[in-house]
């Protein structure tokens, strides 16, 4: 129960808030009105009147919006200082009436002492508070004294403190925002120098994900014109975990932001299963930029190999050299859909020089060019020889090409096991940055100008000198990188592999980089070759690094358990320091063959009872389908059934783990997925095996 001085401050924190809420409620209206202001303006007919319409309901949009993502647990803290100051931190700026400063917003300068201030260098901060809220009412505070002996003898200091309070707290299917207990070496990743990349390093569960999308939402509150007109790109490594992660940045006041899983990052692409180790390996190596770049330089399927035609009863021939030549001379002009509309030309060329007859060379060049385009077999030839090529039919040819592409950079069990995996036809996640490649090798066809109806539309650029120029111009400013961004966020980067760099590599060459990650968590096996890779995609931009060194998610039963897996897989990990203990250490049972079931069930029975929040199921990759079927729909509301790789990120107050020994034999990260999966849990951990190897090896 609160003693009464605590129930008087709870009863004084709420009226202030209450002040708060009223002035937010007179913005949103504001906000409304001039949204209704603006469609009311539809009336004006003249150009400007419409821009200016279409700005105000813009502006006023955006606001409200920004309004409404903020409501929940609007005012989170507040500063005591020693001059007497008081200043409340919330998630958006708020004033009053007269424009006096009710409420800071968290990423404002004002706002910094919240953050860095601590006992050591309280800053001139004597009391830091947290205001703990359901909707718009406090529930709670917490506060931390950084000041005593500045403290007047009448302050009230409450709670156990919000950090440690956060911790308690049960976990269900989102992240949320920590904007209230961010910590001093968090916050200064999160406010790091705009320009370059800001690398953020840590151990699991210290709160290297969340710091990173706070992060973005500083940047697009110091430099939103910027960012928001650029655009901000977060890659995670899952779909399930951009759906835990979705709704962390709109509770901060921004939704200009597009989240992707790495498997959707190319427009009109979405995988969502990763391939089999064995083929993930060889399709995101480096090598694989060689294969496609010769795929993408050869004739397509089936082109001719050969070209007979006539012209005034002279016989006009290309050979297979001769077209062989002209190939080298397009492809050195551009990409092959980027000169699509010059290969008639240079064909035709080659053939206007066999003409010798002199009959033929009076009627000129023009004359030539009109016959040959009424002659079908050669529209026929040279829509064949070089049609418009789609990156991803040009990928679903691989498996027939690999011998001649790739003979001498993969081996014969590479290419069996690459086949077998296109079998299905449809992309894995490691597929889509090799259709991405190919859509960056090949190009796009430059925008059409003015073409006649009916008319073959490959030889249109003919017709007039003055098309061909706009055609060239057009060439020049369209380009298949349009989709670039002003800042890139990534998310579990020690995975990626050197194709998936080369990816998002193309959508950041003007871009500001916040990348995320952990070596002892890699599933990439070679982590040389995707370091090598990474510093390509980032070219000589500004670093910036950050390590976070404390672990908040796991107690320390279960982190030291995590930390002897990571010993077994790396030299020296980087591991953080777990600031909690449960008294509670992970159980582990080895059970028989026909076992496993029935005691996977009562495990999970048992750690749905002792957690209040979510439970994850983690089974190997290869069993996943079977597990399905074994567990059914228990608990649906609170159990997760995953893979090792689609844990990464998450969080869940108990973990089952399910044959151990297999996550470890799966892949040559094996030991490093086992790691990740072991410290998913915050309070409970269950191992069960047919064997436990494992656990002897640490």
């Amino acid at each position: 129960m609160p003693s009464p001085e605590e129930r008087a401050e709870l009863a004084a924190e709420q009226a202030y808030v209450d002040t708060v809420y009223e002035r937010l409620d007179v913005s949103a209206d504001t906000a409304r009105a001039l949204v209704t202001e603006g469609m009311a303006r539809g009336h004006i007919g003249h150009e400007g009147g419409l821009v200016e319409r279409d700005a105000m309901v813009y502006q006023a949009t955006r606001r409200l919006s920004a309004l409404n993502a903020a409501h929940e647990g609007l005012v989170f803290g507040r500063l005591d200082l020693r001059d007497g100051e008081k200043r409340y931190i919330g998630r958006i700026g708020v004033r009053d009436e007269d424009r006096e400063v009710l409420l800071i917003d968290w990423r404002a300068p004002a706002a910094s002492l919240f953050y860095r201030a601590t006992a050591q260098e309280p800053s001139g901060v004597v009391r830091r508070r947290v205001l703990r809220s359901r909707g718009d009412r406090v529930v709670g505070i917490e506060d931390d004294l950084l000041d005593a002996d500045h403290a007047p003898d009448d302050m009230v200091v409450a709670g156990e403190g919000a950090l440690l309070a956060s911790l308690s707290r049960a976990r269900d299917d989102a992240m949320h925002s920590v904007v209230a207990t961010i910590q001093k070496e968090q916050d200064e990743a999160i406010r790091a120098p705009s320009r370059g990349a800001t690398i953020i390093a840590g151990g699991p569960g210290t709160g290297k994900t969340v710091v990173a999308l706070h992060r973005a939402a500083y940047l697009l509150y110091t430099d939103r014109r910027r960012f928001e007109r650029g655009g901000v790109l977060v890659v995670g490594p899952s779909a399930v975990f951009m759906n835990y992660i979705e709704r962390v940045l709109p509770s901060l006041g921004e939704t200009a932001v597009t989240l992707r899983a790495i498997g959707e990052v190319v427009d009109g692409i979405r995988a969502d299963e990763h391939d089999v180790p064995e083929a993930a390996a060889v399709k995101g190596s480096a090598r694989m930029a060689t294969v496609l770049r010769r795929l993408s330089r050869s004739p397509v399927a089936d082109a001719p190999r050969e070209f007979t035609g006539f012209y005034r009863d002279a016989r006009l021939h290309l050979a297979g050299a001769d077209l062989k030549r002209l190939r080298r001379r397009l492809l050195q002009q551009g990409p092959h859909n980027r000169v699509y509309r010059q290969a008639p030309g240079v064909v035709l060329q080659a053939l206007w020089s066999q003409v010798t007859a002199e009959r033929a060379l009076e009627k000129g060049e023009d004359a030539f060019i009109d016959a040959m385009l009424g002659d079908a077999r050669f529209i026929d030839f040279v829509e064949s020889w070089w049609p418009e090529v789609d990156a991803v039919e040009l990928w679903r040819s691989l498996p027939d090409r690999l011998g001649e592409l790739a003979g001498d950079l993969l081996s014969g069990e590479e290419i069996a096991t690459l086949r077998a995996t296109w079998s299905t036809g449809a992309p894995r996640i490691e597929d889509v940055p090799l259709i991405d490649e190919l859509r960056h090798l090949v190009g796009e066809v430059p925008p059409e100008i003015d073409l006649d109806a009916g008319a073959p539309r490959q030889l249109m650029s003919f017709e007039r000198r003055e098309r061909e120029a706009a055609e060239e111009r057009l060439r020049a400013t369209s380009s298949i990188e349009d989709d670039s961004f002003a800042h890139i966020l990534v998310d579990e980067a020690q995975d990626l592999s050197p194709m998936q760099w080369r990816m998002l590599g193309r959508r950041g060459r003007l871009a500001s980089w916040t990348i995320v990650g952990d070596d002892a968590q890699a599933s990439w096996p070679l982590p040389e070759e995707a370091s090598q890779a990474r510093a390509e995609a980032l070219g000589d931009k500004p670093v910036h690094r950050f390590r976070l060194s404390t672990n908040y998610r796991n107690s320390a039963e279960i982190y030291e358990l995590g930390a002897r897996v990571a010993r077994r897989t790396i030299e020296r990990p980087d591991l953080a320091e777990a600031v909690r203990r449960t008294g509670v250490d992970p159980r582990h049972e080895r059970v028989q063959s026909g076992q496993l079931d029935g005691r996977a069930r009562e495990l999970l029975d048992w750690l749905l009872a002792e957690t209040a929040g979510t439970v994850a199921v983690v089974v190997p990759h290869a069993a996943l389908r079977r597990w399905r079927d074994a567990l059914g729909d228990v608990s649906p509301e609170r159990v997760r059934l995953l893979t090792g790789l689609d844990t990464k990120g998450l969080e869940f107050d108990g973990v089952l783990v399910v044959e151990p020994d297999a996550f470890v034999a799966e892949s040559p990260a094996g030991w490093r997925t086992l790691y990740v999966v072991l410290t998913r849990a915050t309070q409970r951990l269950a191992t069960l095996g047919t064997t436990d190897r494992w656990l002897q090896e640490v």
